[in-house]
Order: C-alpha cells, then structure tokens, then sequence
C-alpha cells in the first residue's frame, strides 16, 4: 500500500461521497462552459486539501454534510486561485499539462476563475454555518493578498526572508489552515480544537510550500515545473533569499538583481541555482520546513481518534517528502 493510500484509508468512504459533491458542484448545462468545467474536473489532483478536511471532520464523529461542503467549498476557491494565478504568472502548464488559459485563452480563463470564486462562496453558504461563509470570504482576500505581497517583493531590491514566510503563509499556508478550522467549525467542535486544527493546517501548509519551492532548483518532469521556472518569473524563495543573506559573493548577488528584473538568461539563472546549492540554501530550507513540521506534529496531541491521527502523521510525512 503507497502512502496516499494509507493517509486516504480512515476516510475512503467520505472521499467518495466528497468526489460526488465536487462534480455536481463543477457541472453546467451550457456548453462552452461545461466543456471548461470539465477539463478542470478531469485534472482532480490527489485531493490533498479536501482530505485535511474530511481527516478532521472524521476525528469528531460521522462527516456531517457541512464538512462535505466545506471540502467542496475550498477544493472550489484552490481551483479558482490556481486559474487566475496561470494568467498572472502567463503560465502555459500545470503539473505537465496545459493550464487553462493556454487551452482556453485568459479571457475565458479569468471568467471560469471568477466563476469558481461564486461557486465557492455558494457552497460555503450551502454548510448553513455563517462561520464557515466568513472564513471563506477572508481566505479569498487573503490569497489576493498574498499574490499582490509576491509582486512587490519582486520589485524591491533588498532580500527579506519573513516577506517570504509572510507571502507563503498568504498564498498557500492559510487554506490548509481554513481547511484545519472549517472542518472543525463544521463538526461543531469547541474552540479549543478549532485552534489546534487550524494551527496544524497553516503548519503543514507552510511546510507544503517551502517543499513546493525546492522543486524549482531540480529537474523533474513529474513535477512539471522546469528548473528555475521561479527564477524566471522573478522569484526568489527560500534558499535562495538565505544563500544571498549569508554570502557577500558579489557575482551571485548580480545573477540575483538579474532575476529580479527579469533580464536572466537561463545561462545565468543555472549559474545561480548552483551558487545557492553551493552556500547551503537547500538545507536551510529544509532544516525551517522540518522546523515548521515539529509544529505541525505537537497540534496531533488534541487528536483522540488513533486512525485519524495516523492518517494526520502521515499526511504530513507526505507533504515533507514528496516528490511531485
């Protein structure tokens, strides 16, 4: 058994019933957008969002249907942030495959985004907790904010490590997060779990994104992320920003502004990939993801159910260490 597998176990059951619910969410009579829909349904990824949340939905008890539709809701918002983001970042593939504005065009693409942004607040309605609607609608400015932060970090010419954190933990920590509080919301959980559950999500989150990161300076076609596809537009993440605070190599630092104004060769963004390699970037980042983990483990202590809180240990186990 592979380790997805073991993580899904506790939950398969509601991961079919969740699936059931995220298509019917993502179906529509007229064509052109119905075909769009679709192909975005077809690229359901290995639902690690919508499993946080059935995983701690299932700690308190039988999966209620606001804790589906709490899954839904934020697997629907993910999808939303990741469409409008490939236009953003004129992105041509997502994990291998062509994103939707390449296939689709962007004026198509940033309607279907805002067409999923609607739909998400409709199934947050749909979870009858005013709780959950209003998570929702923070999490959507939040990842907003979060896409504006990295564009301006892009244009400043100093190296800030916490802009970084404060960036991830905007772009991709807070809807693990949401998924931690939402579920546990859902269940009716008292506050105190709720703050556990939360805590352990935006921890696994930040953990998902330095990871994410570290893909940029390997080449694997599994991931569907070139080396230095970052770099290329204009991004410095962590072992990088760590290399360049550590080091006063002053060719290193100029392969760096290059970067950041966009005038990099792939030449010169290879050359500097290696310098980080070299000054220990890679490491550091691991050694702060690994940081963020132990976080991440000290929130199981509120867990009582032993299958879900292995399910829990192993999720994060999967995020530190995954390949794609």
């Amino acid at each position: 058994m592979d380790l997805l597998t073991a993580i899904r176990q506790p939950v398969t059951a509601e991961l079919e019933q969740y699936k059931t619910l995220f298509d019917e969410a993502l179906k529509h009579s007229d064509d052109y957008l119905g075909m769009a829909l679709s192909f975005l349904k077809q690229r359901r990824g290995k639902m690690m969002r919508p499993l946080l949340v059935l995983l701690v939905a299932k700690e308190c008890g039988e999966v209620n249907m606001a804790a589906y539709r709490s899954a839904v809701t934020l697997e629907v918002l993910h999808t939303a942030s990741l469409v409008h983001d490939d236009v953003v970042d004129e992105s041509d593939e997502r994990r291998g495959q062509g994103s939707v504005n390449a296939v689709y065009g962007n004026k198509m693409a940033v309607l279907l985004g805002d067409y999923l942004l609607s739909t998400a607040m409709q199934q947050s309605a749909m979870t009858g907790n005013l709780h959950c609607v209003d998570v929702v609608a923070r999490l959507g400015a939040t990842l907003s904010e979060g896409e504006i932060a990295q564009l301006a970090n892009i244009r400043q010419q100093i190296y800030n490590e916490q802009a970084y954190y404060e960036v991830i933990r905007c772009k991709t920590a807070v809807l693990f997060a949401c998924c931690g509080e939402m579920a546990a919301v859902a269940m009716q959980a008292d506050a105190a779990f709720v703050e556990k559950a939360r805590t352990f999500g935006e921890n696994v989150g930040m953990c998902f994104q330095i990871r994410d990161d570290l893909f940029d300076y390997y080449d694997d076609k599994q991931i569907g992320k070139p080396t230095g596809n970052d770099m290329r537009e204009g991004k410095l993440t962590l072992p990088a920003l760590y290399a360049l605070t550590h080091s006063d190599n002053q060719e290193m630092h100029r392969l760096a502004e290059l970067v950041k104004t966009g005038e990099a060769t792939a030449n010169d963004i290879q050359r500097l990939i290696e310098m980080v390699k070299q000054s220990g970037g890679i490491e550091y980042a691991q050694k702060v993801m690994e940081q963020y983990a132990a976080k991440a483990e000290q929130c199981l202590d509120a867990f009582q159910n032993p299958a879900v809180k292995e399910g829990l240990r192993q999720y994060l186990m999967y995020v530190i260490g995954r390949k794609a």
